[in-house]
């Protein structure tokens, strides 16, 4: 593993020493690894996350669809909106294991949601391989 070393505001530090002693993190390399992997996902879609337990921690920090929505300012207004727009970029590309690994990573496979994209994802499949139309 690489070490960087960054300088941070003391009122930042200050408030990841709180959420280190509070428990929320085992410890402040932890925060710093969870959260830069963190924006790396908001940022690319395809970001393979290395940080042990990142779904865990994220999930106990109970950060939701919405949140992440609005935090990359997307211009769907919604989640779902945004995958879909998502989806649909990666399948106008050819580049379906792209969107199925966003599929993958943001749905459990019996969401409705999953569902539609999957469908989504298919029908850019079956367009390509059926050829230009006459």
């Amino acid at each position: 593993m690489a070490k960087d070393t960054v300088r941070y505001p003391d009122v930042v530090v200050e408030e990841i020493d709180a959420l280190v002693e509070d428990g929320m993190f085992e410890s402040k390399s932890e925060f710093y690894r969870f959260s830069a992997e963190y924006v790396l996902t908001l940022i690319h879609d395809d970001h393979d996350v290395k940080t042990f337990n990142f779904e865990e921690i994220k999930s106990e920090l109970e950060i939701d669809r919405r949140a992440e929505s609005e935090a990359v300012d997307a211009d769907g207004g919604t989640f779902f909106l945004d995958a879909v727009i998502t989806v649909r970029k990666h399948g106008l590309r050819g580049d379906y294991e792209a969107a199925e690994r966003f599929i993958d990573d943001h749905y459990e496979p019996t969401d409705q949601e999953c569902l539609i994209l999957e469908e989504l994802l298919g029908n850019y499949r079956d367009s390509a391989t059926a050829g230009p139309r006459a």
